[in-house]
């Protein structure tokens, strides 16, 4: 009969409604399809489980809205990277250290609005709360990349390139380790990836680039051959690609995407690149299954 839990919090002002919905989505939750009326209007951010939970006796040290997750670490780089982006370093006396707890977890706390604290969490028993798996890391240390990025449109594809490179050094990789290549277009991306992969120097390749959509049917043609391509290239020489080029209606929707309102996707495109050589050494060179 129960269908879910909703948790309704005001907003003072559109600023602060769209700061904090801002700060959810970076922290990976799905938005719901939320509601406007003549009254108010509001954004639903949905979680894959929910729970009601009553204390009796001393109340833990955390906020009252709590949010389980698979990885600690990469969520307080989150918080701390929204925080940064939206305030500066000062932003980061809003965020708290991960600490353990005495119920077998960490947790930290995060205030991206004054008064909106948020408290984060992962059991440290693998065997309790989430499936036993092997996940990469985001430590770009001792890793080498190649960075294929198009000319074309380059008013979105610097951006995205200024991302990834932000992203690959803050995580560690030495700047002498990322080689930049640049190409004409998007549809010859997958060429240049596939050129660097055979060559089997470096550990993975962010393919970036930006298609927007015109008159004519040549945008789906070059979109399905560039995907197409990139992953063919991954598949055959088992060099992780990550996939940064933005298929768009609007120069308005890839400015967005290349860091203008819904983050960078180039960013976002170095991260996966990063996780994915991990994985791969835990489950190759480590012999995991």
């Amino acid at each position: 009969m129960i269908k879910g839990i909703s948790i309704l919090r005001p907003a003072a002002n559109a600023d602060v409604y769209e700061r904090l919905a801002g700060f959810f989505e970076a922290m990976g939750f799905e938005r719901g399809s939320g509601w406007k009326d003549a009254e108010s209007s509001g954004a639903s951010f949905i979680a894959s489980a929910g729970n009601l939970e009553f204390v009796l006796g001393r109340f833990p040290s955390v906020s009252d809205l709590m949010v389980e997750v698979t990885s600690l670490d990469s969520a307080h780089q989150a918080a701390a990277r929204w925080l940064r982006a939206a305030g500066g370093e000062s932003a980061a006396i809003h965020l708290s250290e991960i600490s353990d707890t005495s119920w077998q977890s960490r947790i930290f706390t995060v205030e991206p609005e004054p008064g909106f604290a948020f408290t984060f969490w992962a059991w440290t028993d693998p065997q309790k709360g989430k499936p036993i798996a092997v996940e990469g890391d985001l430590s770009a240390e001792g890793m080498r990349f190649a960075i294929i990025v198009a000319r074309w449109n380059a008013v979105i594809t610097d951006r995205l390139l200024d991302g990834a490179l932000d992203a690959l050094v803050r995580s560690g990789a030495k700047r002498a380790d990322i080689d930049v290549v640049r190409v004409p277009g998007a549809w010859e991306v997958a060429a240049a990836a596939r050129t660097v992969a055979d060559q089997h120097k470096v550990d993975a390749i962010v393919t970036l680039g930006c298609l927007l959509r015109g008159e004519t049917a040549h945008y789906e043609a070059i979109y399905n051959e560039v995907a197409r391509g990139i992953g063919q290239s991954q598949q055959e020489t088992g060099i992780p690609h990550s996939f940064g080029v933005l298929t768009c209606e609007t120069l308005e929707q890839a400015l967005n995407r290349a860091g203008i309102k819904a983050g960078n996707k180039g960013f976002e495109a170095a991260l996966a690149a990063i996780e994915m050589v991990s994985l791969r050494r835990k489950l190759v060179e480590g012999g995991n299954a």
